[in-house]
């Protein structure tokens, strides 16, 4: 049976990574559950309550950046409130729509909030790109900060 949890564990941590760069997937959960899992199955010897704990909050930290990145790439250019709100907005609807829904939600969000700002075509399209790409920054955090989760893991099996 131990061995089937394992496997169980390593194919969460497997697709944990995809889902770090697949938006459908809840990547980081994923790894955290899948490391969880194989301490528990373990009974904690090697990966202990202040690793998980560790791990945890910067799984939780990735989690946030990935909710706020694309908002801060329209702020980060000075977008109004209203594009604020609807990159947030386009965000959660558009997870209702897997990944076309997700990659365009922030951007049409933001768009869409901008030009009720009344701010001119131009201006609105150059927030929504902002957005997105402050969405590709989150994307590349979430990865980043998936790899350290693994790597404190790792760290903690190997000197325990």
């Amino acid at each position: 049976m131990d061995i089937a949890l394992y496997v169980l564990a390593a194919l969460l941590v497997v697709g944990g990574v995809a889902g770090a760069i697949l938006p459908v997937l809840p990547g980081i959960p994923m790894i955290f559950g899948g490391i969880w899992l194989a301490a528990a199955v373990d009974e904690y010897r090697h990966l202990g309550w202040g690793w998980l704990v560790a791990i945890g909050i910067v799984g939780a930290v990735g989690v946030a950046l990935d909710f706020i990145s694309a908002s801060l790439g329209a702020k980060k250019i000075g977008a109004s409130p209203r594009a604020l709100w609807g990159a947030g907005a386009g965000t959660v609807v558009g997870m209702f729509f897997g990944i076309p829904g997700l990659l365009l939600g922030p951007f049409a969000g933001a768009v869409i909030g901008e030009l009720c700002s009344g701010k001119s075509i131009l201006r609105s399209a150059h927030v929504g790109v902002s957005t997105w790409f402050g969405m590709l920054v989150g994307i590349v955090a979430k990865g980043v900060i998936s790899f350290l989760m693994i790597g404190m893991a790792a760290v903690a099996l190997m000197f325990s």
